[in-house]
């Protein structure tokens, strides 16, 4: 219902094939997003750098593919995108990785791949596992947060920043994104990112609340 509500309030579209939708979190209760994505008819690209997340989902079918190549992500985007084939595509790796992948395509070809975005990362506790920084693996992330959590702190902040630098450029070009409840927006804010509204005041956000702005 997010996923359909958000083509039709955001792309006044019914019809959401060919449609792009990025977002990352195949866990608790991300898992549902690559299968709501196929529902919904669209293509669903979802970043997740455990590894774990992802066999299960795929297991249970809820999620089509699994790569850990951007290339090959990219590539079946695009098709799918062209032919209008629901797809559900897991990204092993991180999500920064993918949005400024996204990016790049933009620069470089002038094409926005992506239509609708979110995020479900834990960042209601982004301090101790909820999210992992994009300049560490999987593992090492892991590592440095029992060995340096000030450290592990400081790179979470660090990658929240690009990741919203990402997703402003892409915004600014027709995405249309969104904040999934799970305080993304807020700890972006608190690391510094470019999330307040213009001309509003520090409690506004640039990016509206799935809860008020699409289930409302």
């Amino acid at each position: 219902l997010t996923v359909l509500n958000a083509g039709r309030r955001y792309l006044k579209a019914e019809n959401l094939s060919g449609k792009v939708f990025v977002t990352s979190g195949l866990g608790g209760m991300s898992g549902a997003q690559a299968k709501a994505a196929v529902i919904a008819g669209c293509v669903g690209i979802i970043a997740e750098v455990d590894e774990a997340a992802l066999l299960k989902r795929h297991k249970q079918g809820w999620l089509m593919e699994i790569s850990n190549d951007l290339d090959h992500c990219i590539a079946r985007l695009r098709d799918a995108r062209k032919n209008k084939i629901a797809l559900s595509l897991g990204y092993h790796g991180n999500v920064v990785d993918l949005w400024e992948r996204l990016v790049y395509e933009l620069d470089t070809t002038g094409e926005l791949l992506v239509d609708l975005g979110s995020d479900q990362t834990s960042c209601h506790n982004p301090f101790s596992g909820g999210y992992y920084p994009v300049q560490l693996g999987f593992e090492e992330a892991k590592q440095l947060l029992s060995t340096d959590p000030g450290k592990f702190r400081t790179l979470v902040q660090e990658s929240l920043k690009r990741q919203v630098a990402a997703i402003n450029r892409l915004a600014d070009k027709g995405m249309f994104f969104w904040d999934y409840g799970n305080a993304f927006l807020l700890e972006a804010q608190r690391a510094g990112a470019d999330v307040e509204k213009r001309g509003g005041n520090k409690t506004e956000f640039r990016y509206p609340s799935y809860v008020q702005h699409i289930m409302g």
